[in-house]
């Protein structure tokens, strides 16, 4: 037997075809880590089409998982474990992997024609390309046709199950508890035994292949991570930003009413609601973006909690009804999940380039307020505090996730229900000035009141043309115009007495430099920063959830240091709104990539600003921060009620355990 070696931290990378099942392998080894109570973070990668050329660089798709033993905020930059099911994949990812690290291939694929596919002139197996590597070059695909072969499926279908073949062999190698996939397959192809029992036997001979065999000289193991004590479970970003909606709108009081059209990288969102009709929520797939609107807004009128949700081509197409309900001052929120753009760009990839597009991408001036979620779970919270905000300020809020979050996973514990404050619709019940109803009659917030049609005595009109302030009348008159419009600012720039004050991460107190973010840019700069500083560098860090209205003291904390560093997925958005606002020289650090910022090169080019230094190796590391104990105290997973890790989606042809790695829309 090989020894067990303890590790604080790794990074695996599966990667293959699009039809490998690369995300539903990463799926299972996420949800049997988490289980385990390490913490987790996860980067889905994969193409947009939804059948991407086979063997080919632009069909790769991978999954990406960091688990430690403490708490870690990015999936990684460089896998310590590479599993290419092709070569296609081992050439897309191979030059993330630092030299020496392992890389688990699969030779029945790296045929003279594939290498041909992707410009191998030889076989890298073969020429020494990779003698730099930990290479394990192992017959996964004929290994699983023989473990399979007596339920009498085809190659091709036997074929299917390489990806259980290899899930099984990792869990040994990690020391992964069987149970869990095993009762994973069994729930998923109930009604398909033969294709149950297959996939099974190629998981079981996996596992035990890696009992077995003399490859490895090592297995690994990694503690479970200290985390405050309560329940877990794994979380992506879009069910978690379901799960708050539906949230908000129980403690409101009222009826979710979701209205929304597929689109990558959002479309989670609807699915998930779509399971919860036992909590009330109605969902509505429009036949279009706008219609969905719509719909949303329409819902609010009768008063329901309107919500919609997109990607930023379908937030464009919203803008004209999100301006209708600036107009008509009534709660709706807007979920968009960014991606990659411009026009359909990369629906799959991640960006963060929506935020001058949300703040200002309608006609006339139309304020809305701007809340950004900052990780996976965190999408929760946002999303309480936008219908919060919707609700109470009777306003439009847009909520800003991506597709990072969207697809990524995390731990997230359970919050307990009852401690989440109340939100009070307050709905007007009789007239508000004697005996008649003034619709934009404002209270103390700068909110009108919301009366639900057919309310006796409440009759009212809205609409889009400009409202007389109070009997909500049309008016032309250019007075009426400007304290309207006014108003409506007034309101928006109110919400800030609900926005806490910019915390400072500066334990030192003497960092000349701060780096502040934004959305999901929190993981890379809080590793980033962890890095530095344990090089000895000193470098403050600062986050902000609201982006409208900013906090009140963003100003005075900005003037506060000698440089400002913004990283962001973009170029340079919210640099270029607090310069302008603040008139404070803020510097951009903009990555368009499609992916993450990465922690490494953030990490080096903080060292230099700050004049410390640390290796390549230390760059690439991500340090547990200051008082991190990898100790395990209080972790229990919630094994009963687990939350896929990704965007893996059923099989096409529901035949074996591995899938499209796609979205069902690619718009």
């Amino acid at each position: 037997m090989p020894d067990v070696k303890s590790l604080d931290r790794v990074v695996i990378r599966f990667a293959g075809d699009s039809g490998d099942g690369m995300q539903l392998t990463g799926d299972r080894f996420t949800a049997d880590s988490a289980l385990l109570g390490n913490d987790i973070s996860t980067l889905p990668n994969f193409p947009a089409e939804i059948r991407a050329p086979q063997g080919t660089l632009p069909g790769v798709s991978s999954f990406q998982l960091h688990f430690a033993d403490y708490d870690i905020m990015t999936p990684g930059d460089k896998p310590d474990v590479l599993v290419a099911m092709n070569p296609a994949a081992l050439k897309a990812n191979l030059r993330d992997v630092d030299k020496g690290g392992v890389l688990i291939l699969d030779t029945a694929e790296f045929t003279k024609r594939n290498l041909s596919k992707v410009g191998y002139e030889s076989n890298p197996i073969e020429d020494d390309s990779l003698a730099d590597y930990q290479v394990h070059a192992l017959d996964l695909s004929g290994m699983t046709v023989a473990a399979v072969k007596e339920f009498g499926l085809t190659r091709k279908d036997a074929q299917r199950s390489k990806n259980m073949f290899t899930l099984g062999l990792l869990c040994w190698l990690f020391n992964r508890e069987p149970e869990g996939t095993i009762s994973f397959l069994s729930s998923k192809f109930a009604n398909k035994p033969a294709i149950r029992d297959a996939n099974i036997a190629a998981f079981r001979a996996g596992n035990a292949f890696g009992e077995t065999t003399e490859t490895f000289a090592h297995t690994y193991q990694v503690h479970p991570a200290k985390m405050p004590t309560g329940r877990y479970r794994q979380v992506t970003g879009n069910s978690a930003m379901a799960l708050g909606l539906i949230t908000g709108a129980h403690k409101s009081g009222l009826q979710l009413f979701f209205g929304a059209y597929p689109i990558t990288p959002a479309s989670d969102v609807l699915h998930e609601l779509t399971k919860q009709k036992r909590y009330g929520v109605l969902t509505f797939q429009a036949e279009d973006e706008i219609a969905a609107v719509g719909a949303a807004l329409g819902a609010s009128f009768a008063g329901a909690l309107g919500v919609t949700s997109s990607s930023g081509p379908g937030i464009a197409l919203k803008a004209e009804t999100i301006g209708l309900g600036v107009m008509t001052e009534l709660p709706l929120v807007v979920v968009d999940v960014q991606r990659a753009g411009p026009s359909t760009g990369m629906p799959t990839k991640t960006e963060q380039a929506d935020l001058l597009q949300v703040l200002y991408g309608r006609n006339g001036e139309a304020p809305v307020p701007v809340i950004a979620a900052q990780s996976p779970s965190d999408c929760f919270d946002t999303a309480i505090e936008a219908v919060r905000w919707a609700i109470t300020y009777r306003t439009p809020v847009v909520v800003l996730s991506d597709g990072y979050l969207a697809n990524g996973a995390e731990p997230w514990r359970l919050p307990e229900i009852g401690e989440i404050p109340a939100i009070d619709p307050a709905f007007a019940t009789e007239p508000n000035q004697g005996e008649e109803f003034l619709p934009y009659l404002r209270d103390e917030k700068g909110a009108r009141p919301w009366a639900i049609p057919g309310t006796p005595g409440l009759e009212h009109r809205i609409g889009g043309i400009e409202k007389a302030a109070g009997t909500g009348n049309v008016s032309y008159d250019p007075d009426n115009h400007d304290a309207m419009v006014r108003a409506r600012q007034a309101k928006v720039d109110g919400i800030v007495r609900d926005v806490p004050d910019l915390v400072v991460d500066d334990p030192s107190g003497e960092a000349k430099v701060l780096v502040l973010g934004w959305g999901s840019s929190y993981g890379p700069i809080m590793a980033a920063v962890r890095r530095v500083r344990a090089a000895g560098g000193k470098v403050a860090r600062a986050h902000l959830r609201h982006l409208n209205p900013f906090p009140a003291n963003l100003g005075e904390v900005l003037r506060g240091y000698d440089k400002v560093i913004v990283p962001e997925m973009n170029l340079g958005q919210l640099a270029m709104l607090l310069r302008a606002k603040y008139l404070v020289d803020v510097q951009s650090y903009s990555r368009v990539r499609g992916l993450p910022i990465s922690l490494s090169e953030l990490a080096a080019d903080l060292l230099d600003e700050v004049g410390a230094h640390a290796s390549p190796d230390e760059l690439n590391e991500e340090p547990m921060a200051d008082g991190d104990d990898p100790v395990h105290e209080g972790y229990v997973p919630d094994s009963a009620d687990p939350v896929p890790a990704g965007p893996g989606k059923e099989t096409d042809d529901a035949e074996s355990s591995g899938d499209s790695d796609k979205e069902m829309s690619n718009r």
